[in-house]
């Protein structure tokens, strides 16, 4: 497989002097076309920053992040963003939201073609009973699909996926993983998806990458998800191949934890005050 996405010693801080926080560095991997890499770690860690760059929404302090072996300049509809919370435009129908992301990319179709890419990718989420409604009436799942639908809209060659699915009940959450799944398999697409759950992380991607907990937030080994597809949930709970490799990545999160724990109370440092009796 051929590199699509290359960061070399990124680096990203905010602010200057002594008030230069460094939120992620020394950033360095490679995701290749048409693979599903999982990039898992906790709250607050630079997962949403990470993603921001990779789309060319934010620009590396230091470093520099290639796309397709040339220079990332800023975002493009070559990647797709599907964001934690919808992002739909709630005066918009479900195929308005999908049209419009269309109607940008390609201004050159007629109506009538606009039209037949909407539909096609309204029904891929299952949502052409919903077409016509809006964003009010959708359920938070439904209204995650059409974020989905709008994102492969534009044929993205990679689809990078912030937390999309947190805020979801299980059951809800268990129906769109195996709906992505789905999708990936029959568009090819390469997919980034940023996620706290490690269970989420296995049975979606070939690759699983830890992020350390920041400032200075680095990424973790690369842990290879050697399990064959499709990967059913009940099957993978007596998996022994699943079993060690879920108990790596949470073994391994923990200790980072616990390492991060162990720096802040070392750095703490108790103001010197009086108490109001003396």
């Amino acid at each position: 497989m051929s590199a699509l996405l290359e960061m070399k010693n990124v680096c990203l801080a905010y602010g200057e002097g002594n008030d230069k926080t460094e939120v992620l560095k020394d950033i360095n991997f490679t995701i290749n076309e048409g693979e599903f890499v999982a990039i898992v770690g906790f709250s607050g860690t630079g997962k949403t920053t990470l993603i921001n760059l990779m789309a060319g929404l934010l620009e590396p302090t230091s470093g520099e992040i290639l796309y397709k072996g040339k220079a990332l300049n800023g975002p493009s509809s070559e990647r797709g963003v599907i964001f934690q919370n919808y992002s739909l435009l709630p005066w918009l129908t479900v195929g308005g939201n999908v049209n419009l992301a269309v109607k940008t990319i390609f201004p050159e179709l007629t109506a009538k073609e606009r039209r037949n890419l909407v539909e096609k990718y309204v029904d891929m989420v299952n949502l052409l009973p919903a077409i016509d409604k809006r964003p009010k009436e959708l359920s938070g799942g439904m209204r995650q699909r059409v974020s989905v639908a709008r994102a492969l809209s534009v044929n993205p060659s990679m689809l990078l996926m912030d937390e999309p699915l947190s805020a979801l009940d299980a059951l809800t959450r268990a129906v769109l993983q195996d709906q992505i799944l789905e999708i990936w398999k029959e568009e090819k697409k390469t997919v980034v998806l940023i996620t706290n759950d490690v269970d989420e992380g296995i049975l979606m991607a070939d690759r699983i990458i830890p992020l350390k907990i920041g400032p200075n937030a680095q990424l973790g080994p690369n842990y290879q998800v050697e399990l064959a597809r499709p990967r059913l949930r009940k099957g993978m709970n007596s998996d022994q191949k699943y079993k060690t490799l879920r108990n790596e990545v949470i073994h391994y999160l923990n200790k980072i934890k616990e390492q991060s724990e162990t720096l802040d109370e070392n750095k703490m440092v108790l103001p010197d005050v009086m108490p109001i009796t003396a």
